[in-house]
């Protein structure tokens, strides 16, 4: 007997899991950003600039997938914080933190990373079928 092939998208306690962590990384986040002391409006201010990387969208979607991808994974923004860590750039610092904070809106929301089918079909699910 086969098992039945399972959905690329997760679903049930998994789901709220991630989309609770990503509540947790963006309340952490602002906390960060605060205790670096920084303008307060700066948070909102960037906080959406990393949709940026929605542009590739304008290619297609495969191309729009790994560009959405590259800017809504946990890689480039911890490694701003790195750089601006070594450098001692609070700036630096403050918008990977913000970056980071941008991401766990987004899973919080249940935007997850994106498959090459379609700009709504992401890892946390099929965002045409959300309720």
């Amino acid at each position: 007997m086969d098992k039945p092939v399972p959905s690329p998208f997760v679903s049930g306690k998994p789901k709220l899991w991630l989309r609770f962590e990503g509540l947790v990384l963006l309340v952490s986040t602002i906390v960060l950003f605060f205790g670096q002391h920084q303008k307060w409006w700066l948070y909102p201010l960037l906080l959406l600039v990393p949709d940026i990387f929605m542009l590739g969208y304008l290619a297609n979607t495969k191309i729009g997938a790994f560009f959405y991808n590259l800017g809504h994974s946990y890689f480039a923004p911890a490694l701003v914080i790195l750089l601006a860590w070594r450098a001692d750039s609070k700036l630096s610092m403050a918008i990977g933190i913000i970056w980071l904070g941008h991401i766990g809106w987004d899973r919080c929301f249940g935007y997850g990373l994106k498959y090459d089918s379609d700009f709504k079909h992401t890892h946390l699910g099929d965002l045409n079928k959300q309720k």
